[in-house]
């Protein structure tokens, strides 16, 4: 049985915070801040495993570089400007042979600016480059560690149901039940795009009209948005070019099918100034996600859990600096009910360092026991970024003195539908059938599948 409760279910996620300070302007992977900050920056890095040392240095020099040609080409187009004024004087004075002579150099300050642009805009680009190659920092309470095995459980909640000797794994459910043809789908695509049948077409459906209304209930606006992004909407958000290889890349048009909502949910605000009584933004969205996976054999990656293309519905926040672990308790807290709901066993995993994604500063993942493969499923991430997906979108906020900052962004699903199917299938289980939670059979019509 899963009720042993590690931390308190409402608000422990705070407590295990509050002995860390934050204020506006937390920690973003700027040149002035690494420069006042160099080492805690590294430090911070540290956790992730990640030397990065010998990456701020080269950093820090092409910041140097840009500024100092930046100030050069400020002043050589001041003394342009400058001398062009004198030329204009020196022509309405009669003094053409003096008037020609600076014109020359007019023309010679002109083509040094010229080469300053040229190389200004050089450095700017490799400095930019550095930048995107860099991860958020993690937030101080992000355990130590390289790998899943080393996250922390920090709550659990429900009761695995003892099934009996002829219990099947989803697969086989579904099979069964003719709920979802993976051969069906392999034949039409290929491996990792199964077709859903039947009942099994139905729940899918009934889950994902549940979801958005669970969440615009809680006060989520509702938001359809496209499934192909540009390479500007991939930068701004994170996923490029740190998951480059793991998206799907339409080449003739540069764009990118989305692996998740939150690229064109979040890219909504890019650069946008909101007002600060504006805030929160709170938005859900339902759309397909398509995810190449590469690299993914074996055993663990069977039936649903893992696929090239799935259903999501995911929740995005736009915070006040301030508000964003108090918003990030709230969205944990969300997830929680939304799983209790469908009467599935799950914990909650706070990532160490080695298993934290790149733009996030602290994640919390849901996990559902799986009873038939006896082995615990993600089911969903919940994620503050802090001010690092801000920075890179220009998303910024106006506060009630007028100053511009940078606000925070928050995101996580609610929910990924694969570990969900399969684990609604495996632990509802039963002699006569696949028993439909109460919560779901309003929107499936129906409360068994036989």
């Amino acid at each position: 049985r899963l009720t042993r409760t590690v931390g308190k279910r409402q608000g422990f996620y705070s407590d295990c915070l509050q002995n860390f300070t934050f204020v506006k302007n937390t920690i973003m992977l700027i040149p002035a801040h690494v420069r006042e900050h160099f080492d805690q920056v590294v430090a911070g890095l540290q956790k992730r495993n990640i030397d990065a040392a010998p990456q701020l240095k080269v950093l820090l020099s092409l910041d140097e570089e840009r500024r100092a040609t930046q100030a050069t080409l400020d002043q050589t187009l001041a003394q342009a400007n400058a001398i062009a004024k004198e030329i204009g004087q020196l022509f309405k004075q009669g003094a053409g042979e003096e008037a020609a002579a600076k014109k020359q150099e007019s023309a010679a300050l002109k083509d040094s600016s010229k080469e300053l642009q040229d190389k200004l805009q050089e450095v700017s680009s490799q400095l930019q480059e550095v930048l995107y190659q860099l991860p958020n920092i993690p937030h101080p309470s992000v355990p130590s560690g390289n790998s899943d095995e080393d996250n922390e459980e920090v709550f659990q909640k429900g009761s695995i149901p003892s099934l009996d000797d002829n219990a099947l794994p989803h697969w086989e459910l579904a099979k069964k039940y003719k709920l979802i043809d993976f051969e069906l789908g392999a034949k039409i695509t290929g491996a990792g795009f199964p077709v859903y049948t039947g009942k099994g077409a139905k729940l899918q459906r009934a889950l994902i009209n549940y979801f958005l209304d669970f969440n615009t209930a809680a006060g989520y606006g509702e938001v359809q948005v496209p499934h192909l992004v540009n390479e500007v909407s991939g930068l701004g958000t994170g996923q490029l070019p740190d998951k480059e290889g793991q998206m799907y890349h339409v080449t003739e048009d540069d764009l990118y099918l989305i692996p998740t909502a939150e690229v064109p949910v979040t890219n909504l605000y890019r650069d946008s100034l909101i007002q600060e009584d504006e805030l929160p933004v709170k938005l859900t969205a339902y759309t397909p996600c398509f995810r190449r996976e590469a690299g993914s054999y074996g055993t663990h990656v069977r039936g649903l859990n893992r696929l090239h293309q799935f259903d999501k519905v995911e929740v995005v926040r736009i915070s006040h600096p301030e508000q964003s672990y108090a918003a990030l308790d709230e969205m944990v807290d969300h997830v929680g009910k939304l799983l209790s709901s469908l009467d599935l066993p799950y914990r909650i995993l706070r990532l160490c360092g080695g298993d934290l994604g790149f733009t996030a500063a602290l994640t919390y993942d849901f996990e559902v026991f799986s009873t038939a493969q006896n082995r615990w499923l993600e089911v969903s991430s919940v994620s503050n970024f802090e001010s690092f997906q801000a920075n890179r979108l220009k998303l910024r906020y106006k506060g009630k003195d007028g100053k511009k900052q940078l606000a925070h962004t928050l995101n996580g699903s609610a929910l990924a539908l694969p570990r969900i199917v399969a684990g609604l299938l495996e632990n509802h289980q039963k002699s006569d059938g696949i028993h439909i939670p109460k919560a779901l059979v309003p929107y499936t019509g129906f409360d068994i599948i036989n």
